[in-house]
């Protein structure tokens, strides 16, 4: 008597010796064909069909009505695009495959599978679609990929979700864990090795921040802000005590691992002046480089030119050009001594640092990059400069104007704007303010 394991059903037998395109045993023709030239008959089995294809099942009964075709054969006619057909022979063949096990290998990227199941969801082939589901919900997509996936798979319907679900909005407080540890990285000081990861993080925080098309991933509230000022606070602490070392030994200067750290906090805080004016919480920070303005130039001009030093000048230029204009513009508002001192100390050095950059610029071409400062940025300064001397008082408006007039650095920057500005409320002072004396008096009862 022979054992139940060795003996297999004639429905299992049968399915073992199906295939497609086997005339010797298949009971029905699929002719797939385009509306225009393209036509292909594929022999098939209609147990297969029906079992695996619901579309199939309905055009295989007694209610649809078929053709005859040769041997006796029902004949059912599929029409597609021709940018289809390929696919529809793919889900065809595809449903003898699942018959036999895993698929994982058989989908031949993305875009062909996103074919796949769209022409799987017309047939209604529920083993291939869960199949294609799983595989296009695994894999990686590229960017192209990503966007024809947002274009079809929302009309798949719920059987397709699953492969949305890295695209799905994430809850506020994913996003505030994500923006706490990346501001923290972003503001750290990390090995030289991990600088471009550092870069990428401030990159992508600006990004959160930033309002183009789509609004920002998160809302500047109190809890943000109170973070991001406390690790620019713990950044420019870092920078503060690097600048109090330099300046009580000056022969740092000459360590290179020292300049490229100093020169990457500078970088950083740069970058820091970008989110804090972003987020219209500048006011600590620029207190804090008011302070330090003093040591900051001190250290730069004491230490031996080389081409090194060059590249940290242009750096501290382009923190002190944001700290000016949140002064110069009234985003931050400095008393009157403080503003005129920011004028004393950054005037000077603005205007013997940029002819220094601009000869190594000249001389050295395509390989001073790294000297390299946006036009608009010394432009902007200029400007800023100009506000900031109009909104002195009119006695250190001439203190400061009669020492540019002699200065043999007056091309930049150019003050002449001030100046104009100065000489016609000069004039004109004594007539204004007697008018409104005049005024004054024929209000005041007294």
């Amino acid at each position: 008597m022979e054992s139940n394991a060795s003996t297999k059903s004639p429905d299992c037998e049968r399915r073992t010796h199906s295939r497609i395109g086997d005339r010797s045993n298949s009971d029905v023709v699929v002719r797939i064909r385009t509306q225009d030239t393209r036509d292909e008959w594929f022999y098939c089995h209609s147990y297969i069909l029906i079992e695996k294809s619901k579309y199939f099942a309905d055009r295989l009964s007694d209610s649809w009505p078929t053709c005859q075709i040769l041997d006796s054969r029902n004949c059912v006619e599929v029409y597609c695009q021709d940018s289809d057909f390929d696919y529809h022979v793919s889900v065809l063949r595809l449903l003898y495959v699942i018959v036999d096990g895993s698929v994982d290998d058989m989908w031949h990227g993305v875009k062909n599978a996103l074919g796949i199941l769209q022409v799987a969801v017309k047939l209604e082939c529920p083993q291939i679609i869960t199949a294609c589901v799983k595989y296009l919900e695994a894999v990686s997509w590229e960017e192209s990929e990503e966007e024809e996936i947002l274009k079809i798979i929302p009309r798949m319907g719920p059987q397709a979700e699953p492969i949305l679900a890295r695209l799905q909005p994430v809850t506020h407080s994913a996003v505030m864990g994500i923006f706490f540890s990346t501001i923290r990285f972003a503001t750290s000081s990390p090995p030289p090795i991990m600088n471009d990861l550092k870069t990428s993080a401030q990159e992508q925080l600006e990004y959160m921040l930033t309002e183009d098309d789509d609004s920002p991933l998160l809302a500047a509230d109190d809890e943000i802000k109170t973070e991001v000022k406390e690790c620019a606070k713990r950044l420019f602490e870092r920078f503060n005590n690097q600048l109090e070392a330099m300046l009580c030994e000056m022969e740092l200067f000459s360590d290179g691992g020292k300049i490229l750290s100093f020169q990457s906090l500078l970088s950083d805080l740069s970058w820091a002046c970008q989110i804090l004016t972003k987020l219209e919480i500048m006011r600590d920070f620029v207190c804090n480089w008011t302070d330090a303005s003093d040591k900051i130039v001190m250290v730069v001009k004491q230490a031996s030119p080389t081409s090194e030093l060059i590249e940290t000048k242009l750096k501290v230029i382009e923190v002190a050009a944001k700290v000016l204009e949140a002064i110069g513009y009234g985003n931050v508002i400095l008393p009157t001594a403080k503003r005129l001192h920011m004028v004393n100390v950054w005037l000077p050095f603005v205007r013997v640092t940029k002819p220094l950059i601009d000869s190594v610029v000249a001389t050295t071409g395509d390989d001073a990059s790294a000297f390299k400062m946006d036009g608009e940025l010394w432009q902007s300064l200029e400007s800023t400069f100009v506000s900031l001397i109009l909104a002195l008082p009119s006695t250190e408006q001439a203190e400061i104007l009669t020492e540019w007039l002699g200065n043999e650095h007056i091309e930049y920057p150019d003050l002449t704007e001030a100046f104009e500005v100065w000489c016609y409320r000069s004039k004109v002072a004594k007539r204004r303010l007697s008018v409104i004396a005049v005024n004054h008096d024929k209000i005041d009862p007294h």
